[in-house]
């Protein structure tokens, strides 16, 4: 574009802290974004460039948007999404990086596709909706990446904050984008304080793995499978009551009922089973998988001020790091110089 120089854009982490996962089955799910960003910068350059990591690579045309398997595939699915619809690559540096842990369950791969598909949007003069955005996001991964993943990672990312949002009218997996948005709520404004600890068993997973062969039991129509993610989306919503009426008994017996179902149907490990038990050894009230079945990262309910004694139960199970989820900013344009 003329006369502009760079671009930056970034994104944050997410929790799913009930409901999950039923956004890919039209259900709804309370989550909240994670201080944490991946970082996207473009600059004007002889040719296509992506570099992160201390490692690059051009790109001379669309076939070299082929999936490798490697740190940049990421940036060749947002790539190759720019391709249809628009005549030609930009002669750009697309420089990224992340705070985001690869494979913690906390979207580390969808913040960087929203970053990555908001800042080539401003590089053309555009300013996406994020209900738009996420929508695009979704299906980049969906179709482009080939991952089996559901709405609402893409929703949270593009959104940031404390949010409830309804998938329902979306429990087809190649529905068009926008057909229908998803409906958010924000719910930051009614909760002052977010009473969560979140920890990473270290297992890094593809959360694609788990929910594949799941998604095809329930599009078989197997009842338990099907009877489950409808009690998930009942879960959120009472869920959202809860927190909102600091009910912390209420919201630790959804949790742990949300969680019970997600490992009924084989979305646990043995890793995430000892976090949620030391957990409830320390005395939480409930917690569950926040994201990336099969390993990734846990949410527990700790609505005392002090979590030292939670954070050194978790430790000793195995956690490899402890966030707290906060109602940040979603994808935003970064000052540039």
């Amino acid at each position: 574009m003329t006369g502009l120089r760079r671009v930056a854009a970034s994104a944050p982490a997410r929790a799913n802290l009930i409901g999950n996962p039923s956004d890919l089955y039209g259900g709804a799910v309370l989550g909240c974004a994670v201080p944490l960003r991946a970082r996207v910068a473009l600059a004007p350059a002889a040719r296509l460039e992506l570099a992160s990591g201390g490692d690059s690579v051009g790109v001379a045309g669309p076939d070299d948007l082929a999936l490798r398997g490697d740190r940049f595939d990421v940036a060749r699915a947002a790539l190759r999404a720019e391709l249809e619809s628009q005549d030609a690559l930009p002669a750009v540096r697309i420089a990224y990086d992340t705070e985001i842990p690869f494979g913690s369950g906390i979207a580390g791969s969808t913040a960087l596709l929203v970053a990555l598909l908001r800042a080539l949007a401003a590089w053309r003069g555009e300013a996406p909706s994020p209900y738009a955005l996420a929508e695009r996001s979704r299906a980049t991964e969906r179709r482009l990446l080939g991952v089996a993943c559901g709405w609402v990672d893409h929703y949270l990312c593009s959104f940031g904050g404390l949010r409830y949002v309804d998938l329902r009218g979306k429990e087809r997996d190649d529905a068009p984008p926008g057909s229908p948005y998803a409906t958010v709520e924000d719910l930051a404004p009614y909760v002052p304080r977010l009473p969560f600890v979140l920890a990473f068993t270290g297992v890094a997973h593809h959360s694609g793995s788990v929910h594949a062969p799941i998604r095809a039991r329930w599009e078989r129509g197997e009842p338990a499978v099907v009877a489950a993610y409808q009690r998930m989306t009942a879960i959120a919503r009472e869920g959202k009551a809860a927190l909102l009426h600091a009910d912390w008994a209420a919201l630790g017996a959804l949790l742990d009922e949300n969680h019970a179902l997600t490992r009924g149907l084989g979305g646990s490990a043995d890793a995430v089973e000892r976090l949620i038990e030391a957990a409830r050894r320390a005395g939480a009230p409930g917690a569950k998988l926040a994201g990336a079945g099969g390993g990734g990262t846990i949410a527990v309910l700790w609505p005392d001020p002090d979590a030292a004694p939670l954070e050194r139960a978790l430790r000793a199970a195995g956690a490899a790091s402890l966030y707290r989820p906060a109602p940040v900013q979603g994808v935003r344009l970064e000052e540039t110089p």
